[in-house]
């Protein structure tokens, strides 16, 4: 069964900037000879890697409000910038933008189950939306949208 990660985007804007963000990370990684995938770094492994594997994804939490996941594809094993092992969370590079959901803010990251999962929006109800984030988020909470 599909397990999904939420974690927050700590330092990110918008969608926008976690795009451009992780776009010169992955740069920096293939000017550096490496692979070339894009890597998230935590302290812990999840215990449930096998499931979230099984087509999960990591939700991020922008401005208290999921708003966009990225498919993990694999794990590997990374060295902090303090010399520490960490985890580390290959990511799909492409984000998919999904229904904007309030979540508290966290520490780490959480498991979340499939069902609870937002839906993503459609490229053509993103397109159509062309209101910002702040907005929209204002009205979802007034009951608007």
């Amino acid at each position: 069964m599909t397990v999904h990660l939420v974690k927050m985007a700590v330092g990110i804007e918008s969608v926008d900037h976690l795009v451009d963000v992780q776009s010169e990370r992955l740069r920096q990684a293939q000017d550096a000879g490496g692979a070339g995938v894009l890597r998230h770094l935590t302290r812990n492994t999840p215990r449930r890697a096998e499931e979230v594997l099984d087509a999960g994804s990591i939700y991020w939490i922008i401005k208290g409000y999921i708003r966009a996941r990225q498919p993990v594809t694999g794990f590997g094993e990374a060295m902090g910038r303090n010399g520490r092992p960490r985890c580390a969370l290959i990511l799909d590079p492409n984000l998919v933008r999904t229904e904007l959901v309030p979540h508290r803010p966290i520490q780490g990251w959480r498991y979340m189950e499939a069902p609870a999962a937002p839906r993503d929006l459609s490229r053509q109800s993103a397109a159509r939306t062309s209101m910002p984030d702040e907005m929209e988020a204002e009205l979802r909470a007034l009951g608007l949208l």
